[in-house]
């Protein structure tokens, strides 16, 4: 960051102090030849950087040893509110200036610029949790429906999208199968416990090569069955034979891009937008949610490493218990009259 960059830069006629200028110069000297960061990381710190010179000179800050954890707080509340020259900062942005801030003064610390890192304390703003996407049942089996047909390819297209709703797997996971992944586990005959019946299961590598055994529902079932028996043979024998569970129109196994190709042109016919293969993941984990499953159940079929990453799709689940009791609940609606909300 030059002298002359950094004035044509303050829109406040601020200009930034000699010292204040030589610290930031250094910082962005180590980041680009001791840290190595890319180029476009480089410009961000920079544009943040030079936003925080001009505060600290709207400030009257001529060094870094003048700033105090309330400067740096308060150019955080600068970021995500905004003022006359900036608009708000979304929290990832916010977040990365702040982080761009706290490593100069860390910097500055080491160097001995300054005896005291101000910023230490000062956290960025925690990014903001992002709910997944689920549709509701009825879309689902509109989508599902869109994908029907009789040709080997809407039989495929069918199975795909059954298979990837009823079992709630990546879509990596799913264009990663081979026929041997689908089968059939023997349930118990007689003895002790009462009978089990036969349960149909697929083999999913997930994350790291990890291996889950996943059951299969009755549609999603009687889908792979259709495709394997009346579709599968056609495909494959346009290829030069390949274990996929999946093919495409050449025979050889179907891409990711492929797979996202089948459900975008399932969801166009079925009117449904901003779809993905995600949003089946989600869905399945949200319904299952919804007709009481349990949570450590949902992520051993979803092959969540933590239940924490599971977890979140509770509050799904907890924003729809509580519209419909604010909406079924008589004494729900409104607080009465002398009562208080709160203890």
């Amino acid at each position: 960051m030059s002298v002359t960059a950094a004035e044509q830069d303050d829109p406040h006629g601020t200009k930034p102090g000699a010292e204040l200028l030589s610290a930031v110069r250094g910082y962005l000297d180590h980041l680009t030849v001791e840290r190595g960061l890319a180029d476009n990381t480089l410009t961000s710190y920079r544009r943040d950087l030079r936003r925080y010179l001009e505060f600290l000179g709207e400030r009257g800050l001529p060094a870094l040893d003048r700033v105090g954890a309330d400067d740096v707080t308060e150019f955080l509340r600068r970021l995500r509110e905004g003022d006359t020259a900036h608009p708000p900062l979304g929290g990832n942005s916010a977040g990365r200036a702040v982080v761009a801030v706290r490593g100069l003064h860390r910097f500055a610390q080491r160097e001995g610029i300054t005896a005291h890192d101000p910023a230490r304390e000062v956290r960025p703003p925690s990014p903001p949790r992002r709910l997944p996407k689920a549709v509701s049942l009825r879309d689902i089996e509109s989508l599902l429906d869109a994908a029907g047909g009789g040709d080997p390819r809407a039989l495929r297209d069918r199975a795909l999208l059954e298979l990837l709703y009823g079992t709630g797997a990546r879509i990596s996971e799913a264009v990663g199968l081979d026929v041997d992944d689908v089968t059939r586990l023997a349930g118990s005959a007689s003895g002790g416990d009462e009978a089990r019946p036969d349960v149909n299961v697929v083999r999913f590598r997930g994350k790291g090569g990890k291996e889950r055994l996943v059951p299969v529902g009755r549609f999603a079932r009687g889908a792979l069955d259709a495709y394997l028996v009346r579709a599968r043979p056609v495909l494959a024998a346009s290829g030069r034979g390949t274990p996929a569970l999946f093919l495409n129109a050449r025979g050889g196994r179907l891409t990711r891009q492929g797979a996202w190709a089948v459900l975008r042109a399932a969801a166009e016919r079925a009117g449904l937008t901003d779809v993905s293969p995600h949003t089946l993941r989600h869905s399945f984990a949200t319904h299952l949610l919804d007709g009481g499953a349990d949570v450590r159940v949902v992520q051993e079929l979803l092959g969540h490493a933590s239940v924490t990453t599971t977890q979140v799709y509770t509050l799904v689940t907890v924003d729809r218990l509580r519209e419909v009791y604010a909406a079924s609940h008589p004494r729900a609606a409104r607080t009465p009259v002398g009562w208080s909300a709160t203890p």
